[in-house]
């Protein structure tokens, strides 16, 4: 059976963090055995791993060219497994895939996080006939090591029992049909698994099967909620409001204010999202320096950092809770919201000190996914990122808020300080031949009564270019407010202060 991931990118660690591989020279059943154990008990809720063997490790890294295993026990030594994994209680049996690189026969164990957890095993195999019965245990991952779990550990593994991950859950209200085999297809070739040359001839529960996205019982089998938000089209039928929003608000009164909706399978939709965001809101201001031959660019907010926040955002959100992700962007600010905040065992200090190391994912299934696509970063290390390319932006450091009952999480991404001074040279009034001069209200207001007379209704942005401006001000928010409330203008939908489509207009 194939594994839905290229082995390549596996060995060399492009898509799956360290402490989900384990690389073994050998075949050596005792502690491959221990590691099955560890991480199909999956205590950080992190998908489970890998285990490759005939690869030998070298500072936590593989080796190259690889050692290899003999061809000739390739058979064997999968059949040793096979018997020994009946030493695992309950029973659990990995994924098995021979492959070859470097010339050499290889054997990747892909260990999904077990249903049945907690799992133990023998702490020794005696091989002898006759010999005593080892006593089991229970093996976790720390870091990129298997251990035993000590008393304490132990009981916490317990307490997981049955607690199994939303997004790893059979959805009874769904069929296997609902999932599209194309979306099952296009993902195979993007991540350039061995499974996709088969997934074009094959029935959507056979692929969805090798791929672990069906569950249940034999004679009642479902889809998997993750199975749902990555190959229907649209998820949001099951999960209400899995989707991400889009408010550019120009105005604090919202007048003006654009918003755009994005639904679809949620990789397409945060790329979706990241499309909008990175061709219409992101932008880029150069300043030429004296004696110096490269001007410096600087952007109101770096993409890297928006991409990673929102990726997050998808990968951290409950889709339990009815609530869309939402960014709204403002002339100062970027927020990122989504629900519901993180783990406790993120303290206050941490967030203020933008230190943000969960200690178990919400989401295991589909951080999977969106690692394998590369669309979000390993273990504990988005938030870093996030700091380092708002500070490499001259950017100043974002913001992260949560509440006392961690009902939310907003990611703040303050403008770069130069768009600040651009939005107030753009408040300057426009040239009058070889110089500017700044209007008081009283020519504002006569200014904007003869915009309106010549012009009609007007939009809040529409009036500002009437007017000379290059963007909507302060200042002629302030002398509009005035009119409006002595009565000398008024809203041309009075009843809707706020609507997008908000205009200005005179009073009869």
């Amino acid at each position: 059976m194939a594994i839905p991931i290229n082995i390549e990118e596996l060995l060399r660690r492009q898509v799956i963090e360290s402490a989900r591989i384990e690389y073994k020279a050998d075949w050596n059943p005792e502690s491959i055995l221990h590691s099955i154990t560890a991480f199909a008990n999956d205590f950080d809720n992190l998908g489970g791993g890998y285990i490759v063997i005939g690869v030998e490790e070298q500072n936590g890294y593989p080796r190259f060219p690889v050692k290899g295993l003999d061809k000739n026990t390739l058979d064997d030594i999968q059949k040793d497994l096979l018997n020994k994994c009946n030493f695992i209680e309950p029973r659990y049996i990995p994924i098995i895939e021979p492959a070859l690189i470097d010339g050499r026969d290889i054997l990747v164990l892909w260990v999904p996080g077990g249903d049945d957890r907690p799992y133990k095993c023998p702490v020794k195999i005696y091989t002898e006939k006759g010999a005593k019965k080892s006593e089991k245990a229970y093996y976790i991952r720390k870091g990129s090591n298997t251990i035993r779990a000590n008393a304490l550990e132990e009981r916490e593994l317990i307490g997981l029992a049955r607690n199994i991950p939303f997004d790893d859950r059979t959805n009874p209200h769904a069929q296997i049909a609902d999932m599209r085999s194309s979306l099952l297809s296009e993902y195979l070739h993007e991540v350039d698994s061995g499974l996709y040359e088969g997934s074009l001839s094959r029935t959507v529960e056979d692929v969805a099967r090798d791929m672990r996205l069906i569950g249940g019982p034999p004679e009642a089998r479902k889809p998997i909620n993750v199975g749902l938000m990555f190959f229907n089209e649209r998820p949001d039928h099951f999960f209400p409001y899995s989707q991400i929003e889009v408010v550019d608000k120009p105005d604090p009164t919202g007048i003006g204010m654009r918003e755009r909706i994005f639904i679809g399978p949620l990789d397409r939709q945060l790329r979706d999202a990241l499309s909008y965001i990175k061709n219409y809101v992101i932008a880029e201001y150069v300043t030429k320096v004296p004696d110096q031959a490269e001007a410096i660019r600087v952007y109101n907010w770096p993409y890297r950092a928006v991409e990673e926040a929102l990726s997050n955002a998808v990968y951290h959100r409950s889709y339990q809770i009815h609530e869309p992700i939402t960014v709204t962007i403002t002339p100062e600010r970027m927020e990122i919201l989504s629900l519901p905040g993180p783990d406790r065992s993120i303290t206050d200090h941490d967030l203020e000190n933008r230190v943000l190391v969960s200690s178990r994912y919400r989401n295991r299934r589909i951080g999977d996914f969106l690692k394998e696509l590369k669309m979000v970063e390993g273990r504990n290390t988005g938030i870093p990122l996030i700091v380092n390319e708002m500070k490499n932006n001259g950017s100043d450091l974002p913001v992260f808020k949560t509440d006392e009952d961690r009902s939310y999480f907003r990611v703040i991404l303050p403008v770069h300080p130069a768009f600040l001074e651009k939005n107030k040279d753009d408040e300057k009034e426009p040239q009058m031949g070889n110089r500017s001069r700044r209007r008081n209200r009283e020519e504002l207001k006569k200014l904007v009564m003869e915009a309106l007379k010549q012009k009609g209704d007007l939009s809040m942005s529409e009036l500002a270019v009437e007017l000379g401006y290059k963007s909507l001000n302060d200042t002629l928010r302030a002398v509009v407010k005035e009119m409006l409330e002595v009565g000398e203008v008024t809203y041309l939908y009075p009843e809707k202060p706020n609507s997008r489509n908000q205009k200005i207009c005179l009073m009869e």
